[in-house]
């Protein structure tokens, strides 16, 4: 359908005399090598075609998943795929029962026969069944349970960006003192094991100032939603995708390990995608053609060098990733020990140093130098001598902000920003340093406490990690702009942009990836095979390809690659 359009309009446009464009023309070749694979549709047992379905192959060598849509005449097409076994499935059908098929041989552009699907419900709403609550996205359960905006939006925060979906929750019946023990246990603990005492977690006070209020409606919300005796209402699931959010190929390439929490991804010159694991002390790459997984050990047995404590029992996991594209090493964080540290892929070896600083940093596209908004200062390490120091070679004072969550350059390294209680943007040629407050109300304070990008115009966007929203920083006007999904319920806890301007985030608890078009403010929202999908902490875009290719590691353990066709 696609290809056939591009040829028409190729040939109308010629007819006029009027050459057609190479941005046209690149977009059609680019929808034409992911496709060409096996092909079919998808009808209901009426004879009508579904648009917006899910239509997935699983490699019975490898493992890997491979999805598509089905457009509004219920077609879809796969790309290209390796000849073999597959199984073919529907992934989260919803209304219509589930179909399965094992054993499928593919050969090219094999014609798949045609799926015929069910209804199980004739009206909107769903009954809340073992074998259709798994596939509603955490999102879509906090929609459909009662309560306020207020209360949902606090719940969403504390509950639904650490190490589960929002849903996990209300999967579960307590009497009213158990909620209260549980949910202490959860808000008041960290970090990723919950292991160590930390109040109030995600807890900002929103109502009367007070951080104890807030735990308490949170207390109540649960003891009076999901109490011993209750039930699960009936549940409406979220409009099906469909035009431009049912073209594109998702890939999904599950880790060889149990409970892996992957939080940051990053790809290299040769292709592979590099990626943290933040529970325990790994590394991987992952060859996407093959689907290979190499795990690369980070010592952990002691802290890291210049550690303050050399005898500390320290939380393993890792953090923030970055590959310098010039030399290949892989610049990484160990979060729990404030350490920057350096893995040389060629050889294995692994190098790390206590900094005093955690989180993400932002490597210079140049590959000289590591920076870090952190302590109310703004804190530059040089690539070449941290790993000996420790120490910044030099810094600039924060009045407003303490720290940000983000930290990215732009394309050109001339800019560094992020977000945290204010946006911080800085010229790395004039050091000029600012810090723009949010126009929001003081209960958003941290709403723009997420990781952030530029895009190619110089703007900075910030992922809103305790808030759905994200934000544009315009350094020319000084203007901070706020932009709202159409998902409900779900953090933006991550932001990237593209070469053409376009700017992705992960819809934390959505099951969904996001991609905002700014200059005609276009949401385009792909829905995930996974219905917790979108745990996006981190991700990297690939502007090699046209459209470019979206990139994020998931923190139930698999990472997932999106191709837009156009």
């Amino acid at each position: 359908m696609r290809r056939a359009y591009v040829a028409i309009l190729a040939a109308a446009v010629a007819a006029l005399g009027v050459a057609v464009t190479s941005s046209l023309t690149v977009q059609a070749q680019a929808a034409a090598s992911l496709l060409g694979g096996p092909r079919g549709t998808v009808k209901t047992a009426k004879g009508l075609p579904i648009e917006g379905l899910m239509v997935q192959l699983i490699s019975g060598t490898s493992a890997i998943r491979t999805t598509v849509y089905t457009d509004d005449l219920g077609r879809f097409e796969f790309p290209k795929l390796e000849g073999g076994t597959y199984v073919l499935r529907i992934p989260r059908p919803l209304e219509f029962r589930p179909y399965v098929m094992e054993g499928v041989r593919i050969d090219g552009a094999t014609r798949l026969p045609e799926i015929v699907l069910e209804r199980v419900a004739t009206g909107e709403f769903l009954p809340p069944t073992p074998e259709l609550l798994p596939q509603f996205s955490p999102a879509e359960w906090l929609a459909n349970m009662p309560g306020t905006a207020q209360e949902k939006r606090i719940v969403l925060r504390a509950c639904g960006i650490g190490c589960h979906g929002i849903d996990y929750p209300f999967r579960h019946t307590f009497d009213e003192a158990s909620w209260g023990k549980l949910l202490t246990r959860m808000i008041d603990y960290g970090p990723r094991l919950i292991t160590t005492p930390q109040p109030f977690s995600y807890i900002d006070g929103e109502i009367g100032g007070t951080q104890q209020a807030e735990k308490d409606l949170i207390v109540n919300f649960f003891k009076r939603v999901r109490s011993l005796n209750s039930e699960l209402p009936p549940m409406k699931p979220f409009p099906r995708p469909h035009g431009p959010a049912t073209r594109a190929v998702v890939t999904e390439y599950e880790l060889p390990w149990a409970l892996q929490n992957v939080h940051d991804v990053a790809g290299d010159a040769q292709g592979n995608i590099w990626f943290t694991i933040n529970r325990v002390p790994f590394i991987g790459k992952l060859e996407p053609a093959t689907g290979k997984v190499t795990q690369y050990r980070v010592p952990n047995t002691a802290p890291p060098a210049l550690h303050p404590k050399p005898e500390a029992n320290i939380h393993p996991g890792l953090h923030w990733i970055d590959v310098d594209l010039r030399t290949g090493m892989v610049w990484f964080s160990w979060n729990w020990a404030d350490a920057i540290g350096r893995l040389d892929p060629r050889t294995g070896d692994v190098q790390q140093v206590y900094t005093g600083v955690s989180g993400n940093m932002g490597l210079a596209p140049d590959g000289l130098s590591i920076w870090k908004n952190d302590g109310r200062r703004l804190q530059k390490f040089d690539t070449q001598t941290v790993l000996k120091t420790g120490k910044p070679v030099k810094e600039w004072p924060l009045k407003l902000n303490g720290s940000t969550y983000g930290n990215r350059f732009s394309r050109d390294g001339r800019y560094f920003g992020g977000g945290g209680n204010t946006v911080v943007w800085f010229d790395v040629q004039t050091e000029e340093l600012r810090e723009v407050p949010v126009p929001s109300g003081e209960f958003r304070k941290d709403a723009i406490h997420g990781r952030g990008d530029f895009d190619p115009e110089g703007n900075l966007w910030i992922g809103g990690k305790n808030g759905e929203n994200i934000w544009r920083y315009n350094p020319k006007t000084g203007a901070v702009s706020e932009y709202v999904p159409p998902t409900p319920h779900v953090s933006t806890y991550s932001i990237r942009a593209d070469k053409n301007g376009d700017v992705w985030a992960g819809l934390m608890n959505g099951g969904r990836v996001a991609r905002f078009k700014p200059r005609t403010h276009q949401w385009i929202e792909y829905v995930l095979p996974t219905s917790n999908g979108g745990f996006d902490f981190n991700s990297w875009i690939d502007d090699s390809t046209n459209p470019p290719t979206f990139w994020y590691g998931d923190q139930f353990g698999y990472l997932v690659r999106i191709q837009p066709l156009e």
